[in-house]
């Protein structure tokens, strides 16, 4: 927790941040539980995610600033623009939402009309969920706060993707109150949220791999990786500003090459304590892109980067260690040590 601590204040604590974890064989007869016949058992069925839950917790090595997490996914129906009306499709391991303000002008519906509905089924399954993995999680790991919208990625949802490009275009105004009004009631659901965890956590954990002493979460705009950065910072910038406001810490995720375009805006927030480069699937690491990397370090942001094991070295020899938090993995207990006797003697 001190080192966190240090590392969101952006000070020098001996190395970099490193979260190395590995799958431990315990030799102990048990296998992982398969997901249920039905894809909606797989994300309601408590019996079934509190076995996998802790076949997950109790066959995972944690090294370095690894600590265990009680995540059970991202099911797709838990997000605020379900909790405002989507429907949504359910798969093994996401969920489709359908859009509920996809005819018309954008300019012809009113964003202090969207809600959130506390009758809305979901919702509902959402606050029974969250007191499960409160009592589920007690005493053995930081349960994640989850993964419940962001800027832009809500209103696409609610207006579908296309859409939204469209009105981008032809009322960047509207966009904008509409992106207010999204982040006002994500910032109230956050708060019902982390008030429902504050007695069995200290802190929070987000939807990826950090612990902060107070409110944290991974900011995002997906939809962004569409847009020109005229745009995002017109539409979308004043949302993120807003949400990194009201969070105590937060790290931008930044998912795909398109999103590199917006680095400067996001380097510009006054209270974005880090920002992460995720080039996205099919592209190379991370340290493929050397200048976005340094450029998020030269602005006195920290930078979180995921790359494979064999790559930490070599992110270690390119850049700064103060303000870097390395995500990775290794085959093995002894392995992930390894790691961190790595990050400890290359840190600069």
């Amino acid at each position: 927790m001190e080192r966190y601590r240090a590392w969101w204040a952006h000070e020098d604590f001996g190395r970099a941040g490193i979260w190395v974890w590995a799958s431990t064989n315990q030799n102990d007869g048990k296998s992982r539980p398969d997901f249920p016949p039905v894809v909606e058992d797989r994300w309601t069925d408590l019996d079934f995610i509190k076995r996998r839950m802790d076949y997950d917790l109790e066959h995972t090595y944690y090294g370095g600033d690894t600590f265990p997490i009680w995540n059970a996914g991202y099911p797709g129906w838990d997000s605020v623009a379900v909790f405002c009306g989507c429907d949504v499709t359910l798969a093994e391991n996401t969920g489709w939402q359908h859009p509920i303000i996809a005819e018309g002008d954008l300019a012809s519906y009113n964003p202090q009309d969207i809600r959130i509905d506390p009758d809305n089924k979901w919702y509902k399954m959402s606050k029974v969920f969250r007191k499960f993995a409160a009592e589920q999680s007690a005493g053995k790991a930081i349960v994640t706060t989850g993964a419940f919208g962001g800027c832009g990625d809500t209103l696409a949802a609610m207006r579908t993707s296309e859409q939204l490009l469209l009105d981008v275009i032809d009322d960047p105004d509207t966009v904008l109150a509409f992106e207010m009004r999204m982040m006002e009631l994500w910032c109230q659901h956050y708060d019902e949220r982390h008030a429902d965890y504050q007695a069995v956590r200290p802190g929070s954990a987000g939807w990826y791999a950090l612990w902060s002493p107070g409110k944290f979460y991974a900011t995002q705009c997906d939809f962004a990786y569409m847009i020109s950065p005229k745009d995002f910072e017109r539409c979308f910038l004043p949302a993120i500003d807003m949400q990194t406001r009201f969070l105590d810490h937060s790290v931008h995720h930044v998912d795909g090459v398109g999103n590199f375009n917006h680095v400067d805006a996001l380097c510009s927030l006054p209270h974005l304590q880090a920002i992460q480069i995720l080039p996205g699937a099919g592209k190379p690491s991370p340290l493929a892109y050397p200048d976005v990397l340094k450029k998020v370090q030269q602005a006195g942001k920290n930078l979180h980067i995921s790359i494979p094991p064999q790559e930490v070295k070599t992110a270690l020899d390119m850049l700064s260690s103060r303000g870097l938090f390395i995500e990775t993995w290794a085959g093995s207990e002894e392995d992930a040590e390894a790691l961190v006797r790595c990050v400890e003697k290359n840190s600069k």
